[in-house]
């Protein structure tokens, strides 16, 4: 039986893929296998020593605290991609909004209640000082070409926009979905330099933190409109509120509200509802449930943020899964320790991420529990599964 904490309020889409027999879940758990968790800050969270994995239903993982969990052999997961779509339509939304001056014009209207019959010939004397362009010829900037960047580029250039992308890390995967028609930049400075709107689809890591600042933005455009719905700290809030002091920047929308940007003439700021639709939670829920079903049940590991991906089908009744440090020798020591016990290597996989690795061997046979000691004794083990 494994045991499922979950920190937020998790769909009830997802949480039903839970087999009654095999689990049991509620945010009263205790000693948790597994954590499920969408906004909810783990920073200063203890963690037991049985706990397994944590599943992040969404996108960003800058509430959890990757390298204590990596330390300790707990694998993180999260969703990417099964809220693009809702994200997707808000950045359109948001270009619309921020070009048509919808918002202040929506505002002034609200001041005409009370004149009767004027109202009409007031909207239409008063309508001018709201007008803005039109997204059709103008040339937009998606900087992160993940599932989120691709629907805004795709969709982008559907309406008649002349779309840059820049992704140095774009997977092979995702540019079978990117339309051929995007310009593909090989740098950034082309981005700033020849682009009207601006959208930022990065994670959050200290080479991305402030990548658009003073400098930047001194590279861009004048009257450039700058799109947020990835992380706050992506921008310089001290600068761009700079630079729409100036005019340099016409608009900043921006899904991650600060008391800085409230208030700010030329911010949008909206409440963080980048994934805020039900079929959003629903499919980060699904996602979030099925990764760690098949973490816990099989020791397949898909879209961790942590270690790295193995999907591989069983090849015999038992499976020995090791997370280790990504250095020499490892998987000769661990090889070792199960053949000299004289049980024999059906299939092993090993692949690495960065500082870590991980590796799988469907064993024939029962391993001991003194050989699997002996492979928990090796430096470097951090944490050993017998499934």
């Amino acid at each position: 039986m494994f045991n499922i904490k979950t920190l937020n309020k998790i769909s009830p889409s997802g949480l039903s893929r839970f087999d009654g027999a095999k689990y049991t879940y509620g945010d009263d758990i205790e000693n948790p296998d597994a954590i499920m968790v969408r906004s909810a800050k783990m920073h200063d969270m203890a963690f037991e020593d049985g706990l397994l994995a944590i599943g992040r239903a969404g996108a960003g993982v800058n509430n959890i605290p990757l390298d204590r969990c990596s330390e300790s052999g707990i694998v993180v997961f999260n969703t990417p991609g099964a809220n693009a779509n809702a994200v997707k339509e808000l950045v359109i939304a948001g270009m619309l909004i921020c070009s048509r001056r919808v918002i202040p014009a929506i505002e002034w209207e609200k001041t005409l209640k009370g004149n009767g019959a004027e109202v009409a010939k007031m909207v239409e004397k008063g309508k001018s000082a709201f007008t803005g362009p039109e997204l059709m010829g103008k040339t937009l900037g998606v900087i992160g070409l993940g599932a989120i960047g691709i629907g805004v580029a795709n969709t982008a250039k559907s309406l008649g926009m002349e779309v840059y992308g820049y992704d140095p890390y774009l997977s092979v995967d995702a540019a079978w979905h990117l339309s051929r028609s995007i310009k593909h930049s090989s740098n950034l400075d082309e981005i700033f330099a020849n682009c009207d709107y601006i959208t930022v689809h990065v994670p959050l890591t200290d080479e991305t933190r402030d990548m658009i600042s003073a400098k930047t933005i001194a590279g861009m455009k004048d009257g450039v409109r700058i799109l947020n719905f990835a992380r706050g700290d992506l921008v310089n809030t001290a600068d761009i509120i700079a630079a729409l002091s100036t005019g340099k920047v016409a608009a900043y929308v921006v899904d991650f509200p600060t008391d800085e940007v409230l208030g700010v003439p030329g911010v949008i700021a909206i409440p963080h509802l980048g994934a805020s639709t039900p079929e959003s939670e629903d499919n980060c829920a699904v996602m979030a449930v099925d990764e760690l079903k098949a973490y816990l049940e099989d020791g397949v590991i898909r879209n961790s943020v942590n270690f790295p991906s193995v999907d591989v089908p069983r090849s015999t009744d038992h499976r020995l899964c090791v997370l280790h440090r990504n250095i020499p020798n490892m998987l000769t020591g661990i090889s070792g320790a199960v053949s000299a016990e004289g049980i024999n290597i059906e299939t092993m996989t090993n692949r690495s991420k960065k500082d870590y690795a991980y590796t799988i061997l469907d064993v024939v046979g029962d391993p001991s529990d003194e050989s699997l000691d002996k492979i928990r004794a090796i430096d470097g083990v951090i944490r050993l599964r017998k499934i």
